[in-house]
């Protein structure tokens, strides 16, 4: 199952056009996209608040990650101070697959930004995060935090905002948005053999773990028939009708 860096800003010292900073926002994003992540089977390691971009880009290089995600918001400059509004998604120009990702956030973002004509992906030659990770890697600035109507739309939409951007990874990885819901721990109920962990909620899906009859397993989510697990640190499908709540 795919695995992310999740790099929301570090930067405390970019502040609101009328409160808080940027650091601040980005983490109650990356809060609210937490759930959806684990409902949809997406695994995460967030980076170190107390560590650069230079700290966040080597923690990520030192993992194996598929995606290498960079939350900011963004800011004019001096002489357009409050003046510019839009939504850029930074890719690196080399990396197919990079740009295929920067295309899918923002082709979502258009659907629920309010300016759908300032959204859209951008090549970077200068972004570490973007150029210099391992993973695939994208940078989101999310709306320019110096503008006001920006400003209120990030705030006001944090939960919407976190749900597009999980739902623009599946799209990504090829796996389902699920939804997020409570976490619930679960009963193995078989005939006495393993039960199938796949990487997709189907038959088809290739296997990639088992859990025995009777075992523990922790649901995170539910799609058509399947549950979303974990088990001994492997994350996909099960069948649902082989677990009880």
């Amino acid at each position: 199952m795919p695995k992310v860096f999740l790099s929301p800003s570090t930067q405390e010292w970019n502040e609101y056009a009328t409160s808080g900073n940027e650091e601040l926002y980005m983490n109650l994003l990356a809060d609210r996209m937490e759930p959806y992540l684990r409902s949809s089977g997406i695994q995460y390691v967030r980076n170190d608040p107390d560590r650069n971009v230079n700290g966040a880009i080597a923690d990520s290089n030192a993992g194996n990650y598929d995606v290498h995600l960079a939350l900011h918001s963004n800011a004019a400059p001096e002489n357009l101070a409050g003046k510019l509004r839009g939504v850029d998604i930074y890719f690196a120009p080399k990396s197919q697959y990079s740009e295929q990702l920067a295309n899918i956030i923002a082709n979502n973002m258009k659907t629920i930004y309010p300016l759908p004509d300032k959204v859209r992906a951008v090549p970077t030659t200068y972004l570490g995060e973007v150029l210099r990770t391992k993973a695939v890697a994208v940078l989101c600035e999310l709306g320019y935090h110096d503008n006001y109507a920006d400003e209120a739309w990030l705030k006001n939409n944090l939960e919407i905002i976190a749900k597009n951007i999980v739902r623009s990874l599946c799209d990504y990885f090829g796996i389902p948005f699920v939804s997020a819901g409570a976490v619930r721990w679960g009963t193995v109920v078989t005939d006495g053999s393993g039960l199938n962990i796949r990487s997709y909620p189907s038959l088809a899906g290739r296997i990639i773990g088992s859990a025995p009859d009777g075992a523990s397993i922790l649901v995170n989510g539910e799609t058509g028939g399947w549950y979303v697990v974990s088990y001994n640190g492997i994350v996909g499908y099960s069948d649902a009708n082989f677990i009880d709540l």
